[in-house]
């Protein structure tokens, strides 16, 4: 359903939000009550099912948010409309990547110092997703201070784009300069078919969760836009 100048949630929204909370609750089903525990971390590995998911999909929310930078910078002085779209969708992956982010930096440490006996160690992949989690987070404040100037919201989505080698950095570190941390697949981890049954479902539940709060993030960001939009048009006519 849709407004003039913005949209609601609508079906699609809602039921995001249904499917996600689906797979959620399978997916803690499967993880605590149904995939065995791994022989050498026990207990302490079913971190992992939820862990990587979340930096699965902050990387995907981060690589959206540089992506609509990168449309908000091509077309902000041609399409207005869709510069606005493009800014509201960067602003809304943004803030669930981060979110994802911090769930990934608080999880690592406890699967860390079970893993590793220590709570962090400055490794590549590590060091690599504090600095992404720190420039989003840098963006979100710069895009907050913007406001609807569209000269701040082109420095923050230029900002938004310096994130792109990094995430492709991230993916390839353990590849590229070794470290402890693991691959993106835990080989050889997931040695029966119940984990890999739990740590598919935890990734799709991550994924639809993210998708979910991205929609409806982005819906009411839309409608702040139209907001300002008509705040503006009203100061302009009584002045």
């Amino acid at each position: 359903m849709r407004t003039k100048g913005g949209f609601t949630p609508g079906w699609i929204g809602y039921g995001l939000t249904v499917a996600a909370a689906g797979f959620l609750a399978a997916a803690l089903y499967m993880v605590f009550f149904v995939a065995p525990k791994e022989a050498t971390m026990g207990i302490s590995q079913k971190i992992f099912y939820f862990h990587v998911g979340s930096a699965i999909n902050m990387l995907v929310s981060f690589g959206l948010c540089a992506t609509a930078g990168i449309v908000y910078l091509s077309i902000g002085s041609v399409n207005r409309r869709w510069a606005d779209i493009a800014d509201a969708v960067g602003v809304a992956t943004a803030e669930v990547g981060v979110t994802l982010g911090a769930i990934v930096l608080i999880t690592g440490p406890l699967w860390a110092r079970k893993a590793w006996g220590t709570w962090w160690t400055w490794e590549p992949r590590l060091t690599l997703s504090l600095m992404v989690f720190l420039l989003f987070l840098a963006y979100l404040a710069l895009r907050a201070f913007a406001g609807s100037d569209r000269f701040g919201r082109s420095v923050a989505a230029g900002l938004s784009i310096l994130g792109i080698p990094a995430l492709y950095f991230i993916h390839v570190a353990v590849d590229r300069w070794g470290g402890a941390h693991p691959q993106v697949v835990y080989k050889g981890g997931l040695t029966q078919i119940d984990m890999r049954i739990a740590f598919g479902l935890s990734v799709a539940a991550v994924f639809l969760l993210a998708t979910a709060l991205s929609w409806l993030r982005l819906s009411i960001e839309r409608e702040r836009q139209h907001l300002d939009a008509l705040y503006l048009e009203v100061d302009r006519r009584l002045g």
